[in-house]
């Protein structure tokens, strides 16, 4: 039986697949965020005159406040009392599916064509 042996590949070609690659990685993580299709929305509900008491935050939770620079309680109003955005749209979530299945198909496609590429060329064409 013949040894197999991989096609070569040059520098140039594997700094390029890398570069791909990287691209790929980066726009997969960074394109959801830029359509708004991803990512958390805070909405803040501030109250009028509010007291540490008012924001339920207790003596603990004051001292705290205070080393990170919130001097009172009016100045941390808006971060203790905003709130997570928890909606979603659903022609988003109907590209994401429709994304990660197109992805799928297209990766077992690939797959099978180049693995079967390998298995001629290691034991010949099926007869």
């Amino acid at each position: 039986m013949a040894k197999y042996i991989p096609p070569h590949q040059s520098k140039f070609g594997q700094v390029f697949d890398v570069l791909v690659v990287l691209a790929l990685t980066v726009g997969a993580l960074y394109i959801p965020l830029w359509l708004k299709m991803a990512g958390a929305t805070k909405t803040p509900a501030p109250i009028e005159n509010p007291t540490w008491e008012a924001l339920g935050q207790n003596p603990t939770m004051v001292e705290r406040w205070q080393a990170l620079g919130y001097p009172d309680p009016a100045s941390a109003n808006e971060l203790i009392t905003a709130r997570f955005d928890y909606s979603f749209d659903w022609l988003a979530l109907a590209a994401m599916v429709a994304l990660v299945v197109g992805y799928f198909v297209m990766v077992v496609r690939f797959s099978d064509k180049e693995y079967r590429e390998v298995i001629n060329e290691k034991f010949g064409e099926k007869r």
